[in-house]
């Protein structure tokens, strides 16, 4: 038998919902945190060139090192560090996830106490769990659609002993982007305490509103790090250069930490595939007009999304400042988000997550992925007002 602890994990909620939907073709699917757009031609070239090139062997645990190299000099360009970030501080890894994993596995002992903001993408509460810690869940507030973390919460929560804190900014599902000075706080907290301070960086590049917007980037503290900072940032290339389905992903830790993790690669997968690893490259080189074309608009698509459900009856919904989706609450359908889901699909065939899925913190709430063209969305809409109107008039 598997361990009591991986029995007790609860499936995804999300998949469960798109599950009630699999083999229909009249569904609209919003229920996955991926746009419609195809990964762009320059990216799959650079990908099919190192094929052609005969790059399909094993590689450096760490990555090759030109993407190494190529990202560290991405980070001195949008976060212009004083210690500039170097090649020996990077990893790269097979998908943002992995990262994350990765940093658990190397950091994580049994019991260990780890601090996360919620709600959040149920992977990053899961896996601390499955190596045996103590998840302690640090909930935003919501009032009007808006969502804000009382950061002292999070600095009680992260006592003396706690072995990490991770925070999700701009935040998956609700768009919750932190403030500088609360990122500023809350590392000389960690630094005080000894405590590794975790940043999930997947949406740092899509952020809306330009008073939290840094030099292209979400707010962090990643310019003021030294390199024996107990620091790490976990970071994608799928959303913000649209490579979902590549599965590559990099972080920025301390050096000795990078020599370690090393070792818990090559126990994992060894090592990226090298031609994925020259998308990526291409990507982060050559992508910025890319980057900048994708948050333009993620931009409109959200505020199209928020017009349009900002009319429906009992529908409580704000824009949010960053990440790809709106997470919002219908009155009168608060109680169960996964029946609330499975009903759209089977009565409206609207696709879209549970709130419940990301936490208790969740429920009563959809997430709606606005990463999808303007027609989609607009029939999105519309399938929610004809299901409204249908229910309310029952």
């Amino acid at each position: 038998m598997i361990r009591n602890l991986i029995e007790a994990l609860p499936a995804s909620r999300i998949r469960e919902v798109a599950n009630a939907g699999i083999g229909r073709t009249d569904v609209l699917k919003f229920w996955f945190g991926e746009g419609d757009q195809v990964t762009p031609a320059f990216i799959r070239d650079a990908a099919k060139a190192s094929l052609d090139a005969g790059q399909t062997f094993y590689n450096h645990n760490l990555g090759i090192a030109e993407l190494r190299d190529e990202l560290a000099a991405y980070a001195n360009r949008l976060h212009v560090p004083a210690r500039p970030v170097t090649a020996d501080r990077i990893a790269v890894t097979s998908a943002g996830v992995h990262a994350l994993a990765l940093i658990d596995q190397a950091l994580i002992a049994p019991g260990d106490r780890v601090a996360i903001v919620t709600p959040v993408w149920p992977n990053l509460t899961a896996m601390p769990r499955i190596m045996s810690a103590e998840v302690v869940r640090v909930p935003l507030d919501c009032r009007g659609g808006a969502w804000s973390l009382d950061l002292q919460r999070l600095l009680d929560a992260a006592t003396p002993g706690t072995r990490m804190v991770l925070v999700n900014a701009p935040n998956n599902p609700t768009g919750w982007t932190m403030p500088r000075p609360d990122w500023v706080e809350l590392l000389a907290h960690c630094r005080r305490h000894g405590i590794w301070l975790v940043s999930d960086d997947a949406y740092e590049r899509i952020v809306f509103e330009p008073g939290l917007t840094i030099n292209g980037h979400a707010p962090s503290v990643l310019d003021l790090v030294e390199d024996d900072d107990r620091y790490i940032s976990a970071n994608t290339f799928s959303k913000s250069w649209t490579m979902t389905g590549w599965r590559l992903g990099w972080m920025v830790a301390p050096p000795e930490f990078i020599a370690q993790v090393g070792k818990v690669i090559e126990f994992n997968t060894s090592c990226a595939p090298p031609f994925v690893q020259h998308a990526g490259l291409a990507a982060v080189r050559d992508g910025e007009p890319l980057v900048a074309a994708t948050v333009a608009r993620l931009r409109r698509s959200r505020d199209l999304l928020v017009d349009a459900l900002a009319t429906l009856p009992g529908v409580e919904v704000a824009p949010p400042p960053g990440a790809m989706y709106l997470f919002f609450r219908v009155a009168g359908f608060s109680d169960d988000s996964l029946a609330f889901a499975k009903r759209l699909v089977a009565e409206a065939g609207l696709g879209i997550a549970p709130g419940v899925a990301f936490g208790p913190e969740g429920e009563g709430f959809l997430r709606w992925c606005f990463a999808a063209s303007d027609t989609l969305l607009l029939q999105g809409a519309e399938r929610m007002r004809a299901f409204l109107k249908r229910a309310l008039a029952a």
